[in-house]
């Protein structure tokens, strides 16, 4: 079989540069990547738009998703799709008609509902930042001050309409899936995070001791093991 591309879809308050750790290492295992943009606007046109990267690709792909982008990777695959497997990294792995607002609070342990701000939009939406003040505690504790304040200030809003849409049919029902848990998480408790990967059926979860949210950043090389794991676990 041929060898994968991944696909890295980063998630709200995040960017594509936020796989950067990941991506170098992956890069060294001789893995290609990919980290297109995620617009974080709605889960179905995040969902379409990334559908529509899928089918550029030659190939078998890996797709991988952090946080929100968990659920984006989640309702992105579609019949006949070159997605062979899905890897969550601190990823949301929605049922259908579930949704990422109701679906991290469903256990105790999220405390982002406290420190995140509005922006109103014209079309009566929202924009959802986490405060900057609150950023480092909330989404990255295990990186340092100056990662955090660079983080914290190039955050990419989520809109409230993705927060609060229905998933559909989950593509990891039909896929292999593997699950990278942060201990630590305050966005998606990792409780929530079990309670996803053990539905899926997921091949192999890893809870990493003290991470926070912002995984990919802080802990790159657990990140690409798992991702690389996948990979051959596809290709040999």
């Amino acid at each position: 079989m041929t060898t994968p591309t991944v696909v890295l879809v980063h998630g709200a308050f995040a960017e594509s540069a936020s796989w950067n750790g990941v991506i170098a290492r992956l890069a060294d295992y001789g893995v290609k990547c990919m980290a297109p943009p995620n617009e974080l606007r709605s889960v179905s046109g995040d969902a379409a738009n990334l559908s529509a990267v899928l089918a550029s690709i030659d190939g078998p792909v890996v797709l991988v998703g952090h946080s929100y982008g968990g659920a984006v990777i989640t309702n992105a695959v579609r019949a006949g799709s070159n997605v062979r497997g899905l890897v969550y990294a601190a990823g949301f792995a929605p049922d259908t008609g579930e949704n990422i607002g109701e679906l991290s609070a469903r256990l105790p342990g999220s405390t982002l509902g406290e420190n995140v701000y509005a922006v109103p939009l014209a079309d009566g939406s929202n924009d959802l930042y986490i405060k900057q003040d609150h950023f480092h505690q909330q989404f990255c504790a295990d990186v340092d001050d100056a990662t955090a304040l660079l983080m914290s200030v190039t955050q990419r809003p989520l809109r409230d309409v993705a927060l609060n849409a229905a998933s559909g049919e989950p593509a990891w029902r039909g896929l292999p899936s593997w699950f990278l848990i942060p201990e630590l998480d305050r966005n998606i408790p990792a409780a929530v995070h079990h309670l996803m990967a053990d539905r899926a059926g997921s091949l192999d979860t890893i809870e990493v001791a003290g991470s926070a949210h912002a995984i990919p950043v802080s802990h790159p090389d657990e990140t690409a093991d798992m991702i690389y794991a996948a990979v051959k676990h596809l290709t040999d």
